[in-house]
């Protein structure tokens, strides 16, 4: 890093991918995602993989240094996945030490193909060395990237049939007679290619890129360098430590099974309660494990030459992930709108794989997962949508038995209530429109960001207990024991209050929010003259 380093300096001047900047102890967050924004866009349209920001170096090329920790890297990090769209991270931060000074340097990952990355829902782009708004040329250059590209679709120029796997060819034949029945004597006259054609694997006979995927030899995962066709599986223990793990690669159409059938997929017998829950379940529902493995398949972004990842985690948890940001605006919108993509990543394979009979193209995958959890009262499948890259997580257990209970006695909840109830139980963020549906629904009460669920729900779960614990004694009674303890005792320190009145706030506040309450009503018992401090005690002042 240190020898790039001295190489971007050696630049005559600042480039369209490349700033300096001296930001001796700090840097402005909102200035810092402009700039990100700007020259992931700038690094797009030159055709460059990555950009650079230096920080810790001046306008003249100098290092000065810079004294920005490891905390408030993280801080920036989490600022640029949260206001980014699509949401994007640095690739990395390197920390330089060059004669006793620390240079950080900045990798940021040129924007998706055919998405322009915005920050805060604005374009920006460079003019030479200055910052500006991104144009609308240059944003139609970067919209029409997706338009005509179809990497799965590229003909492999030296594959031939002989590249492919027999055994795999047959099964795409039981496959495609399975999708399309009226066909299934016909099927039997084809050869080969004839078939091949028909299915839309091969294009007038020549091997496709998705060909090799779906049905070439091992050995033909060379065709697609520097993709590649590999899956890896891994086994952790609860402690997240690597116990086992295998390698798959082309014909997926055959090693799909094979991957399915490394994950153990153990039974998982709930705790009896009444008669609300089976004896006993599968962790993970086959169709879910399918749906996300051959989801991974066909939007795999496969110009960034990574793999796929299955991990499965003894303590009952499952994880795909794919490269490649994820093309819906979120996945709430596809649960919502119940109906096909218009735009997908890899049409050719897309198509491939339907007719194929591995995927469909109604849209309703995802939500019928969404449906599959809710019914057996697991927590619904967690995305993770940051630094490029889909992973969702699912859930082969009760996390919490109550909630469960909650959802099943409460059969009017609609799919949308309970993805956000979901996130509630989660301690996930929700978004002001996602409050303002469960507040009309009178679904949770509190404040951002600490929200329980409501009276009305509590009543209908048998929740009450539950319920005054979450909600806790509010402000005024809060006041009125300080009022009570210094009209008996005289004087009181804060941490006598604390000692009080901790156990009695909401449980949903944590130990530094609890008093952090405390000591705000104690300042708002002051302004308003009623209590007045000596030194670190507290009195009644004339007045109270």
């Amino acid at each position: 890093m240190e020898e790039l380093l001295y190489k971007l300096l050696q630049s005559p001047v600042e480039t369209e991918v490349l700033e300096f900047k001296e930001a001796k102890n700090q840097f402005d967050k909102d200035k810092l995602g402009k700039y990100f924004s700007a020259l992931s866009n700038e690094a797009n349209l030159t055709g460059k993989p990555e950009a650079w920001l230096l920080f810790g170096v001046n306008n003249d090329k100098n290092i000065v240094g810079t004294q920005i920790s490891d905390k408030q890297l993280n801080e920036y990090k989490k600022e640029i996945a949260t206001n980014t769209s699509p949401t994007l991270s640095f690739i990395a931060v390197h920390r330089v030490a060059v004669a006793q000074n620390n240079v950080l340097m900045f990798q940021i990952p040129a924007a998706p193909k055919g998405m322009p990355v915005a920050w805060k829902n604005m374009f920006y782009a460079r003019d030479g060395e200055s910052l500006t708004g991104l144009n609308i040329n240059k944003i139609e250059r970067i919209r029409n990237q997706q338009t005509n590209l179809d990497w799965s679709a590229e003909i492999v120029p030296d594959a031939t049939i002989k590249d492919l796997s027999v055994e795999a060819i047959k099964k795409a034949r039981e496959q495609f007679a399975e999708k399309h029945p009226k066909l299934k004597d016909e099927i039997l006259t084809w050869d080969d290619i004839t078939f091949l054609n028909k299915a839309k694997i091969t294009i007038n006979g020549q091997l496709t890129r998705a060909a090799i995927m779906l049905l070439g030899n091992p050995e033909s995962d060379t065709f697609i360098n520097p993709a590649s066709s590999k899956i890896t599986w891994i086994l952790r223990d609860r402690d997240k430590i690597e116990k086992d793990y295998e390698h798959f690669f082309c014909p997926l159409l055959l090693e799909v099974e094979n991957v399915y059938a490394k994950i153990r997929n153990l039974k998982y017998r709930y705790l009896k309660s009444g008669t609300l829950f089976p004896d006993e379940v599968d962790q993970f529902e086959p169709y879910i494990i399918r749906e996300a493995l051959n989801n991974c398949i066909a939007h795999q972004d496969y110009t960034l030459g990574g793999k796929i990842n299955v991990v499965e985690r003894e303590d009952g948890f499952l994880t795909f992930s794919n490269l490649g940001h994820f093309i819906p605006e979120s996945v709430e919108s596809v649960i919502t709108a119940d109906a096909p993509e218009e735009q997908y990543r890899n049409p050719f394979l897309a198509n491939a794989m339907v007719n194929l009979n591995l995927i469909d193209t109604i849209g309703s995958g995802i939500k019928k997962m969404f449906v599959i959890q809710k019914n057996k009262f697991f927590p619904l499948p967690e995305y993770n949508l940051e630094n490029n890259k889909v992973t969702v997580t699912i859930t082969g257990k009760v996390l919490d038995e109550k909630y469960a209970q909650k959802l099943a006695l409460m059969p009017d909840l609609s799919l949308d209530d309970i993805i956000l109830l979901d996130k509630v139980q989660k301690g996930k963020s929700l978004t002001d429109e996602e409050i303002k549906t469960l507040r009309t629904n009178f679904l949770i009460e509190g404040r951002k960001p600490n929200f329980h669920i409501s009276s009305v729900v509590a009543e209908k779960t048998g929740q009450q207990n539950d319920y005054i614990k979450q909600k806790g004694i509010d402000d005024e009674y809060c006041k009125k024991i300080i009022i009570d303890y210094l009209e008996k005792f005289g004087e009181g320190r804060r941490s006598d209050f604390e000692e009080i009145l901790l156990d009695k706030l909401p449980d949903i506040l944590d130990i530094a929010q609890k008093k952090n309450k405390i000591k705000n009503n104690l300042q708002i018992l002051k302004n308003t003259g009623i209590i007045e401090p000596h030194g670190k005690l507290w009195k009644m002042s004339n007045k109270g």
